[in-house]
């Protein structure tokens, strides 16, 4: 028989072993064909009267543990178990999220642009300073202040209205939100 012949002849065995290894029909017939490419591109290093069946099927073996391979370095750990853990959204998920975005609005424009670029984004604090046209250290300052007013903001606490970037640069610090406490409310005397 011709190496073509052979390998249809093959093609329902490579099929069953494909499917023992993927568990998946659209896996299966994207291991077998990417199993039958590599033979046919190898078909100069087949010796004939060896096992064909054994060399194909260690073909197709390898093919598995290379996609395997491939897909382990794409897939984060922490997306898995996110995904697995995923619930429906509830009511109260959308609450929290309206919550979120009215405090998200409260920020002074450069600092909500600073955390949203830093969140959303995923961009990196040099990257953002580029973006933004100031100093990384500006962009650091910027996402730690929006960081602590939006705690305070979703943790219900009373604060004064949060400093603007180009006054606190003017007096060469930043204003810090300050809690208010109990002295605070009680009359002067």
């Amino acid at each position: 028989m011709s190496f073509h012949a052979d390998l249809i002849a093959m093609l329902p065995r490579l099929r069953r072993h494909a499917m023992s290894l993927t568990r998946d029909r659209h896996a299966m017939e994207d291991l077998v064909q990417n199993a039958v490419v590599r033979a046919l591109n190898a078909q100069d290093s087949f010796q004939p009267g060896t096992n064909f069946a054994g060399w194909m099927h260690k073909i197709l073996r390898n093919e598995f543990i290379s996609g395997l391979r491939k897909t382990r370095n794409i897939v984060a750990l922490d997306d898995l178990a996110a995904e697995r853990a995923a619930t429906a959204e509830t009511h109260e998920d959308h609450l929290v999220v309206r919550e979120l975005e009215v405090a998200l609005d409260r920020l002074p424009p450069a600092q909500r642009e600073a955390v949203m670029l830093a969140t959303l984004s995923e961009l990196s604090h040099e990257q953002i300073a580029e973006v933004m046209g100031c100093r990384v250290g500006t962009v650091k300052s910027r996402i730690c202040r929006a960081r602590r007013q939006l705690q305070s903001y979703l943790l219900g606490e009373v604060v004064e209205a949060p400093a603007d970037d180009e006054a606190a640069a003017t007096t060469g610090r930043a204003a810090r939100p300050r809690a208010r406490t109990d002295d605070d409310a009680r009359p002067k005397a």
